[in-house]
């Protein structure tokens, strides 16, 4: 009889933590882009307009703060410019080195022509950044839904569970950065934001739906996959508990009389649970699924470092988005638009 024994190497993730980062704030400024987009069209005065200061301020946070984590996902970050001297049209990775420089550009522009009041050249430009945030949406989704040996992935609604919960964490930080923008939360409308939060919470649960049934069908193998962690391992159960229980909170969140929503407090923890609901369960499908064996049983054990691949970077871009907030905030403060530097006759 012979006996063979079977090692298993230690080798790297294929996604870092910096890939989490990247994800949520890259949803986060494609969401607050469009939302900002359709906004623009509504007549002056009118209350959506009120709500264009936050998602602004939201977009321009993401847009600069999200290809920085993405580069730091790189490994080398130095070595972004092999997606421009060797592009290779087939890889996901390759297009959206093309198609984020120009979001990013576009959400600029689009931020400086709101403060500058150019709502001609405004709406333009938010018609292009629609369509930029679109490809963005697609391209962050596809290049993940592309791998077939991890059905978890691969499955039409991941990208659509990106884009949904992306929204919902734009929809919580405008809730959240109300509070340091002129007028304070007080100018910040908030049955208007009710009413997209529980359209984006709706959403989700019809998603999730869908993709119970097709599941059930027999046409979206990601279900049963999911099913079999969830009997087999209890962190897996804990957290489809903890995601239900989240996703009822928040419905009693968003439920509450529209001006009790912006009250201080009420708006903090919701605005901070809309963000973290959407951040956990990127954590969960690019940093946990990564635990899940392709071939094989149990679970791959793995630990979280404390440096700049860790831990450390995960509060550095954190850090960073709560730099830029500080900068945004204050300047919209000291010049809150663009005929605030105008001398005065």
């Amino acid at each position: 009889m012979n006996i063979i024994e079977i090692l298993t190497p230690a080798y790297d993730a294929a996604w870092l933590p910096w890939a989490v980062q990247y994800f949520f704030l890259v949803a986060m400024a494609t969401t607050a882009a469009i939302t900002a987009s359709f906004i623009a069209f509504s007549p002056a005065g009118s209350e959506a307009r009120r709500l264009l200061p936050a998602a602004v301020t939201v977009l321009a946070m993401s847009a600069i703060a999200a290809p920085v984590a993405l580069l730091a996902d790189l490994h080398q970050p130095a070595r972004f410019w092999h997606f421009y001297a060797h592009f290779t049209p087939w890889s996901w990775m390759s297009i959206g080195a093309v198609l984020l420089p120009i979001f990013v550009m576009l959400a600029l522009a689009f931020c400086l022509l709101w403060w500058l009041r150019k709502d001609g050249l405004m709406r333009l430009v938010g018609i292009a950044l629609i369509f930029s945030a679109i490809t963005i949406l697609v391209y962050t989704g596809a290049e993940i839904m592309i791998v077939r040996s991890r059905p978890l992935w691969n499955t039409i609604f991941l990208p659509i569970n990106f884009a949904l919960t992306g929204w919902l964490s734009a929809l919580g930080a405008m809730l959240l950065v109300g509070r340091w923008l002129p007028g304070g939360m007080a100018a910040l409308p908030s049955l208007l934001i009710r009413r997209l939060g529980l359209t984006a919470l709706i959403l989700l649960g019809v998603c999730g739906l869908a993709w119970v049934g097709s599941g059930l069908a027999g046409l979206d193998a990601s279900f049963p996959a999911a099913m079999d962690l969830f009997s087999s391992y209890p962190t897996w159960r804990l957290s489809l508990t903890a995601s239900i229980v989240l996703a009822l909170f928040l419905l009693f969140m968003l439920r509450v009389h529209p001006n009790r929503l912006c009250s201080p407090m009420h708006s903090l923890i919701c605005g901070l649970t809309m963000m973290g609901a959407a951040w956990v369960f990127r954590w969960i499908v690019l940093m946990s699924v990564q635990g899940v064996p392709k071939y094989g049983a149990g679970l791959y054990l793995h630990s979280m470092p404390l440096g700049s691949d860790g831990l450390l970077g995960m509060a550095g871009v954190f850090g960073l988005c709560i730099a830029l907030l500080a900068i945004i905030t204050w300047f919209l403060d000291r010049f809150p638009t663009f005929s605030a530097l105008r001398p005065t006759a």
